[in-house]
């Protein structure tokens, strides 16, 4: 089924079945230096011929997915995109969620087709893990998503996640390891040797010297847990509290210190110099354990528009350091795998609301990951919990959730996704959805600047004239970011000449970005002009439908100065010359048409 909005875009944008790259769209009102008087006119008549067309569309006619056009309410073929009309229903739906989808991409969704499927059916933000695969495996993997983001001019945010420093234990004379039961000692040394019954290698000496009597340590992900009775020069001798098998390399967690290494290994170094040759918009760093970690990052990125990730997945991020971390960073993961096995498993629910609390007192976008739909890697439905869970997460207030195996190695990629997409669209219908946004909005923190107060009036503003959504220019996003986190109860639009910034805002909670072309210094008349163009973004992404509806704007005029809002307009969906309530859905319905009262 070919959706409205689709039939609003390509209505105005004159567009064919094909679609055009990402490139900033062209200004109308810009083609000469000074805006004629009569352009908000004629603007106002053209989008009121292309309303006049959707009404029609309206008035009939099959929706049955690859219906003639002939079909559908004598819609000209010329209006129709071939590209959606291949995604049935969910086309509707993708475009009108608030909550954002990151999904990881393996061996299951490694092609253009699933990742346009994947994409189509709600992704915003596609995920590389850097824990898998080589370098050339993911340029490719960046050159198809770009790809695939020209050929749907819509920006697509990729995230690269750095491995980080996973310690393992050493190699033992048997392949199939031994096991250890409860009760019994087992000792952990430096010593390169096989390991038996009663030892094996850690190879991280700054582990071993760290570790004292009554530290933890749990191996392969929990299943077994030791405690320290013992330390000496090169090793720790441990009791067994919850006996298994221990085998070859399998993965160590120490909960109860401060790791005193760098969260960067020599993988990590050599993967972020190659990630910043790469066009991805957000970098991860796991196991992140104090905000030194994330300033030793910051520093190897440089000046690059590189917008930086903590994954919290260590019980000293999140007990000690919350705060400082958040202030730090661009975007917060709360990574539950390693979260879980770290600390209590009654504690984690606890722990995701208070990171996610954080992460909206400082306005810093927050995605919580792992196992949200675990049991679709090989069912094509999830289990009723798993669809709590996630609806949880949205409640909380996360500005986005994850999928990690469920879309790069599962089964069912594409289900998992819309699945995923469904429960968003669903929880965020819900009463109680408005209603928990609202408590938190008017008891939101404030910096006390003007953007602030242009942000929080534009919502007010929005609510009380029941525009169609608040549309914001912006040079790097801040402002953008700030609007997402006082979570209106309309869309964002965000309007930017950088292509970064649109994409690195595919994770921001409520936004839709779109990049224009547009001179920084404009006049006061060409700044009219821009305000009708940024109608036409709104109708194009269909969230104007009628003359009539209205939008809420705001800008920092001059434009280029990070942080600085200082305008805030109404406009009509008919252009900044026109007011509404002077149309109905078949056109004008003043005495004087646009043409006639502009001579």
């Amino acid at each position: 089924m070919v959706s409205l909005r689709t039939i609003v875009a390509l209505a105005l944008l004159g567009s064919t079945s094909s679609f055009t790259p990402i490139t900033p769209l062209p200004l109308r009102g810009m083609r000469s230096k000074v805006m004629h008087t009569s352009t908000s006119t004629m603007m106002a008549h053209k989008q009121t011929q292309a309303f006049t067309q959707i009404a029609q569309a309206r008035g009939g006619g099959s929706t049955t997915p690859g219906a003639p056009a002939a079909a559908m309410g004598g819609v000209p073929a010329s209006l129709i995109a071939s590209e959606p009309s291949k995604t049935g229903a969910h086309v509707g739906e993708r475009w009108t969620k608030n909550t954002k989808q990151l999904a990881t991409v393996g061996p299951a969704s490694s092609t253009y087709a699933m990742l346009e499927k994947l994409f189509v059916a709600g992704v915003d933000v596609f995920r590389l893990n850097f824990s898998h695969g080589g370098h050339e495996e993911k340029a490719e993997l960046v050159g198809i998503i770009r790809q695939l983001e020209a050929n749907y001019n819509h920006p697509i945010g990729i995230l690269a996640d750095l491995q980080g420093p996973k310690q393992r234990v050493g190699v033992f004379e048997s392949e199939t390891g031994v096991v250890l039961v409860e009760g019994q000692k087992f000792r952990f040394d430096l010593d390169a040797e096989l390991g038996t019954a009663t030892r094996v290698q850690l190879p991280h000496p700054e582990i071993v010297g760290t570790l004292r009597p009554g530290d933890s340590l749990l191996i392969d992900d929990g299943k077994m847990r030791m405690t320290v009775i013992e330390n000496g020069e090169g090793y720790v001798e441990c009791t067994v509290d919850v006996g298994g098998k221990i085998s070859n390399r399998k993965g160590v967690n120490t909960p109860t210190i401060v790791t005193p290494i760098s969260p960067l290994t020599k993988k990590d170094r050599e993967d972020l110099e190659f990630i910043k040759t790469l066009d991805v918009d957000w970098v991860a760093l796991s196991f992140v354990q104090k905000p030194g970690d994330i300033q030793e990052m910051k520093d190897l990125i440089g000046d690059l528009p590189l917008k930086v990730m903590a994954k919290l997945e260590k019980p000293s991020a999140v007990t000690e350091y919350l705060e400082d971390i958040v202030a730090l960073c661009d975007g917060i993961m709360v990574a539950r795998g390693d979260l879980g096995v770290e600390m209590a498993v009654e504690d984690v629910p606890v722990i995701q609301k208070r990171i996610i609390r954080e992460c909206q007192r400082q306005g810093t976008p927050v995605v919580v990951a792992t196992q949200m739909l675990e049991s679709m890697i090989e069912s094509p439905t999830p289990t009723r919990a798993e669809a709590s869970d996630v609806a949880t997460a949205i409640y909380d207030g996360a500005d986005a959730v994850m999928l990690s195996a469920e879309s790069a190695a599962g089964q069912y990629p594409e289900l998992a996704v819309q699945t995923q997409q469904k429960i968003i669209s669903r929880v965020e219908r819900s009463p109680y959805y408005r209603d928990a946004n609202d408590r938190y909005s008017r008891h939101r923190p404030t910096e006390g600047t003007s953007t602030d107060a242009i942000t929080i009036s534009a919502r007010s503003v929005a609510q009380t004239v029941g525009a169609k959504a608040i549309i914001v220019f912006t040079n790097s996003g801040t402002t953008v970011v700030r609007a997402s986190n006082g979570r209106p109860s309309v869309p964002i639009i965000a309007i930017t000449t950088e292509a970064k910034a649109a994409r690195s805002l595919s994770l921001a909670w409520g936004v839709y970005s779109q990049v224009l072309d547009f001179n920084h210094d404009l006049a006061a008349q060409e700044f009219e002009a821009l305000l009708g163009d940024a109608v036409t973004v709104a109708t194009n992404k269909g969230f104007v439908t009628s003359p009539n509806d209205l939008v809420v704007v705001t800008a920092g005029i001059p434009f280029g100065i990070p942080g600085a809002v200082n305008t805030l307009r109404i406009v009509s969906g008919a252009g900044p010359g026109s007011w509404p309530r002077c149309y109905d859905s078949n056109g004008w319905t003043l005495k004087k048409k646009p043409a006639e009262s502009a001579n």
